[in-house]
């Protein structure tokens, strides 16, 4: 693809189309990785081969095989975009094969759960890790948060915004889906969490007087402004990781799919689920959890017999 066409595409059709997090991804994996290999062909010379080729070269390089499924994603899209133009008379990208994703999710068992937030207990953001655990949300939903957004008599929070990680300290935009956007019912121990956290908050404030930049959030640095994800990751969630001895390959996310994982396996309606974890419709959340249903397979054995053995009534 020659940089002249790929510049017009991300220019004219991409640019506020998507979120800023998005253009900035989509322009890294261009200039770090496309530009480089395919720049210099014509886009009505491009074929099949040039990207199976592109995407075993990367592989063998070490890219992830999730990073070549995004390259294949933006590469497609792209294609799809210069055909509408007539700049191309196919896209070729429908011809190849990206790499296979195997998703591997990682599950914390009960007690390797209560250790952490154990050990969370001494973090000034403990009840971050208690909201991912016991209520779902997304990283970015939690770092969104405002005191607004949170009614602790009633015991609900609404997610409204979601911190994109973007150029500098990031931004804040729509949540991912409609169904994102939604109101969570608090348990005991996240609303026990927040009224910690409050506190601790205030005394914060306190001690910085002057120096504490004031935006509602609930989750901050140290001065008030929004969390570096980078730094939340690294000074905070993966350093509690080693104290109870968990592997630095479980990642933020998994808190999220614990919690569901947890809710599912202890028979609470996938319906429910879903509409907790904010997905867009019940079938991700099957897809996702339908293998820790409790009993699952002899209960769909089970019915099947009942059903031909018992006589109809007339």
């Amino acid at each position: 693809m020659q940089s002249r066409s790929r510049g017009r595409w991300l220019h004219d059709s991409v640019q506020g189309s998507v979120k800023p997090v998005s253009l900035e991804n989509y322009e890294h994996l261009v200039r770090v990785h496309i530009d480089p290999a395919l720049g210099r062909i014509k886009l009505k010379t491009l074929s099949p081969a040039h990207l199976q080729h592109f995407y075993r070269e990367r592989l063998d390089s070490g890219l992830s095989p999730r990073t070549v499924q995004y390259l294949h994603a933006l590469l497609h899209k792209a294609l799809k975009q210069a055909l509408r133009w007539e700049l191309v008379p196919r896209n070729v990208a429908t011809a190849v094969d990206p790499p296979q994703l195997h998703r591997e999710e990682i599950q914390l068992s009960p007690t390797q759960v209560r250790a952490f937030l154990q050990a969370a207990r001494e973090d000034r953001l403990e009840a971050l890790y208690v909201l991912a655990v016991h209520c779902g949300l997304r990283q970015g939903e939690l770092l969104g948060l405002r005191w607004e957004d949170i009614d602790l008599e009633a015991g609900t929070l609404q997610v409204r915004r979601t911190l994109t990680a973007a150029k500098g300290d990031g931004v804040f935009t729509a949540p991912k889906t409609a169904k994102s956007r939604r109101n969570v019912k608090l348990t005991a121990g996240a609303i026990d969490a927040l009224i910690r956290h409050h506190e601790r908050q205030l005394e914060e404030r306190k001690q910085l007087a002057g120096l504490w930049q004031d935006q509602g959030l609930v989750f901050t640095s140290g001065v008030g402004t929004p969390i570096n994800r980078h730094n939340l990751l690294t000074r905070s969630f993966k350093p509690l990781l080693g104290k109870v001895g968990l592997p630095h390959s479980v990642r933020f996310h998994d808190l999220r799919h614990t919690c569901a994982s947890l809710l599912v396996s202890k028979g609470v309606h996938p319906k429910l689920v879903q509409e907790l974890l904010g997905h867009s419709n019940v079938s991700i959340t099957l897809d996702t959890y339908s293998h820790v249903l409790p009993g699952m397979s002899n209960k769909t054995a089970s019915a099947i017999d009942d059903a031909l053995s018992s006589p109809e009534v007339p």
